[in-house]
């Protein structure tokens, strides 16, 4: 009569994170905040308003402030990382993007929407790459930075799940911002400027707002499934070795 055979090991469970610095991560997200939105925005209003800038010489001027914040991630990270490199290629896009071509309102629209497209774009081609963007803006929003949260965040990528939830965070983020800018721009071609310039920021925003709800949510969802699938191998394991 032969042996039993055992029963295969469950698959290994996704470790959880490390305890966070609840001050780094504060000063962090305050630092991203003020300088990729607050501080452009203020610079850009007052340069225009108060000092008759030009739109592009403000936007120029504006586009400082993340370049700071990224200089002052390397700084506390001790390295250049890869959501440093790609805040600077946009920067470096939207300053050449600003400057080429037409100089009107309707062709700044039609700019603005290009650059949202190649973000877009760009999300998309990093599906054939080792890691998809969205892996690394995972680890820059959800960690505090610290050697021991970023190991940890590497080190995820070594479970299917976590790797599939990545690559289909980027696909769908790549898809909506090449369609929201696919669309803007036939908007700035059939709308008048006035209207262009009041609607423009509403699906800016519209589409970051639901694409960080749907982000949320299918993490959620994801990890949740995972827990699932990992508790029903594990019991199912012990039944059989029983």
């Amino acid at each position: 009569m032969s042996a039993p055979q055992s029963a295969p090991p469950p698959p290994p469970q996704q470790p959880a994170p490390p305890a966070r610095s609840g001050t780094a991560t504060a000063v962090g997200w305050v630092l991203t905040i003020a300088l990729n939105v607050v501080a452009p925005i203020i610079t850009y209003n007052v340069l225009t308003d108060d000092h008759g800038w030009s739109e592009f010489s403000a936007l120029l001027v504006s586009g400082a402030w993340p370049v700071l914040d990224s200089a002052i991630s390397v700084a506390w990270r001790r390295k250049f990382d890869e959501f440093a490199v790609v805040t600077l290629v946009f920067l470096v896009i939207t300053a050449v993007v600003s400057l080429v071509g037409a100089h009107s309102a309707r062709a700044l629209l039609i700019k603005d929407s290009a650059v949202t497209g190649l973000f877009g774009l760009l999300c998309l081609g990093t599906l054939a790459a080792a890691r998809p963007l969205m892996f690394y803006f995972g680890r820059k929003f959800a960690t505090d930075g610290t050697p021991e949260g970023t190991a940890w965040w590497n080190g995820l990528w070594a479970y299917e799940g976590f790797r599939t939830t990545m690559k289909r965070m980027t696909l769908v983020w790549g898809s909506a911002y090449v369609a929201e800018s696919l669309v803007r721009i036939v908007l700035a071609y059939g709308l008048d400027t006035r209207t262009m310039v009041t609607l423009s920021p509403f699906m800016i925003y519209g589409v970051l707002a639901a694409l960080a709800v749907w982000t949320a949510r299918y993490a959620k969802r994801s990890r949740a499934e995972g827990e699932r699938r990992a508790a029903a191998a594990a019991a199912a394991g012990g039944a059989a070795a029983a």
